[in-house]
């Protein structure tokens, strides 16, 4: 089978795309369910710092209890989770009391799916294309709960380290002398601009998370990805959150999160990276 979807481009392609479609599914599970898994946590530390004893709330984590609607507790059956078919089928609505499903769920869905098709179709059936494919998962789900909480999880970042540093053993995107570098390097960068805006201002503009997945990005990337990140994802930055000020009225004193920029913009380093440092001077 690994020799089958080696030889044939397509197929390799087009069960990526299968593949992205179903495990889409499941991050939209991990987006909502870990933010909830760390209060639940939080609470029960709190509570042992008390002195009292946690509360034994029923088993929670990404595998339990199933899926449901969370207005009338309609339990999700497998027809009704095929990945962006069935919310079209159902029309966007719960089956059980028809209120509204959120559009994110099958456009997480559709762009995990593309994304995996990209990534092969990019690097091949490769240890370069599969660790591109596992990479999007990572920075698909960290932009969905940056997006609604503002937090980049450690027990998701801490890995994506890790796991740059294992694919970069065999220099898969950078030698390993240029991956460990440039998690030091990524950390460092974010962690300086961090203290330097608090002694400046009083306020803090990002959370120690930014410094962990541009320490994530660097040691996948090596460390001379790392100033067309920055570039990259502060341009975005900067360009959406004029825009939101402008158009949409937000408030300037409302935070805005920074980890979808990063991962955006490592995302186009990953696929675009000798064109992008080429624009910007970077050898």
């Amino acid at each position: 089978m690994i020799e089958l979807l080696q030889q044939s481009p397509p197929l390799a392609t087009g069960t990526a795309l299968v593949f992205g479609l179903l495990v889409g599914s499941f991050l939209n599970v991990v987006i909502y369910r870990v933010p909830k898994m760390m209060e639940l946590e939080w609470e029960a530390q709190a509570a042992e710092m008390r002195g009292e004893t946690p509360e034994q709330n029923a088993q929670f984590n990404l595998m339990t209890p199933g899926s449901s609607c969370p207005q009338c507790n309609h339990k999700i059956t497998a027809l009704e989770n095929i990945p962006v078919l069935s919310w079209l089928a159902l029309r966007g609505k719960c089956r059980a009391c028809r209120a509204g499903i959120a559009a994110r769920y099958p456009i997480v869905e559709a762009f995990t799916g593309l994304l995996s098709a990209l990534a092969i179709w990019h690097f091949g059936f490769t240890v370069a294309g599969l660790g591109a494919v596992l990479l999007g998962f990572y920075l698909i789900s960290l932009t969905g709960i940056d997006l609604d909480t503002q937090l980049l999880p450690d027990s998701m970042t801490l890995p994506l380290i890790w796991l740059g540093l294992i694919f970069n053993l065999w220099g898969t995107y950078a030698s390993l002398n240029d991956a460990v570098i440039g998690a030091i390097a990524g950390y460092l960068i974010l962690w300086s601009i961090y203290w330097l805006f608090k002694l400046v201002t009083g306020k803090e503009g990002m959370g120690y998370g930014d410094f962990k997945l541009l320490a994530a990005l660097g040691a996948w990337f090596g460390w001379q990805a790392l100033p067309a990140i920055v570039l990259l994802s502060s341009l975005v930055g900067a360009v959406i959150g004029i825009g939101l000020i402008v158009l949409a009225k937000r408030g300037r004193e409302v935070p805005m999160p920074f980890g979808p920029y990063l991962a955006g913009a490592g995302l186009l380093t990953l696929y675009f990276r000798d064109p992008i440092n080429a624009f910007i001077g970077i050898a």
